[in-house]
């Protein structure tokens, strides 16, 4: 499946390069009207994070989400600052399809243990982001000596399936995917999901991770100003 992103700041749609705060672009004013032309293609997913909530640890752009959810019936993964079981709860209940959990996986683990028991596994996404495999919190800012194959390893023991990879370095430059990584993560856990996520910048970037054996993929820049459109999107998921 093919998950255009949309990561929202100060209520706009913006882009990051490789998760640089002060390098940011507004790609468009009205994410929801972004999100409407998305699903009016005939796309039917979309990943969406809350760049503000991943800073502060707290949903931050609560109304976008909530009118993105309401005028839409894309599936919507989110992620973004989501390191309580109360604020997944408050998601779940607006209508998100799923929601994804990135620093708390690794500095609580113990909340993706009661979220998957809770809420089901095909309600959690872990997000796993790092540089040179190292994973990194608190909305990228923070570095950790945890590996990649490290935390997907403990967290699929508590029952987690989906893991969005990124790969920061790549992250908003369209430079390519880092294939040789996600290939070897889907084969070492072959019983996850590995979704990959940073760097797609052409269709054949997207037909080689298909062929590494990568089911879904984000693309977030390449949609605005690389090399990706969506009717060739719809034509490479047939």
């Amino acid at each position: 499946m093919i998950f255009p992103a949309i990561d929202l700041s100060n209520g706009q749609s913006v882009r990051l390069y490789q998760g640089d705060y002060n390098k940011e672009t507004v790609i468009n004013s009205d994410p929801i009207a972004q999100a409407q032309q998305i699903q009016a293609a005939g796309l039917t997913h979309l990943h969406l994070v809350d760049l503000d909530g991943a800073k502060s640890g707290r949903p931050i752009n609560l109304d976008i989400i909530t009118a993105l959810r309401q005028n839409t019936t894309l599936f919507i993964e989110l992620g973004g600052g989501i390191r309580s079981l109360a604020q997944i709860q408050q998601y779940l209940s607006l209508g998100i399809n799923r929601v994804i959990i990135g620093s708390a996986a690794l500095t609580h683990p113990e909340l993706v243990t009661e979220a998957v028991a809770r809420f089901g596994a095909e309600s959690i996404v872990v997000g796993v982001d790092g540089r040179q495999e190292q994973v990194a919190t608190d909305g990228w800012l923070t570095a950790s000596s945890t590996t990649f194959s490290e935390i997907i390893q403990a967290m699929q023991t508590v029952g987690v399936m989906n893991f969005i990879v990124t790969d920061i370095e790549r992250d908003g430059t369209l430079s390519g995917p880092n294939i040789a990584l996600l290939s070897r993560l889907q084969q070492q856990f072959p019983e996850t999901n590995i979704i990959a996520s940073g760097g797609i910048s052409t269709i054949k970037d997207i037909e080689d991770l298909q062929t590494a054996g990568i089911k879904d993929i984000i693309v977030g820049r390449a949609l605005y100003d690389g090399d990706v459109t969506i009717p060739a999107l719809k034509e490479v998921m047939k």
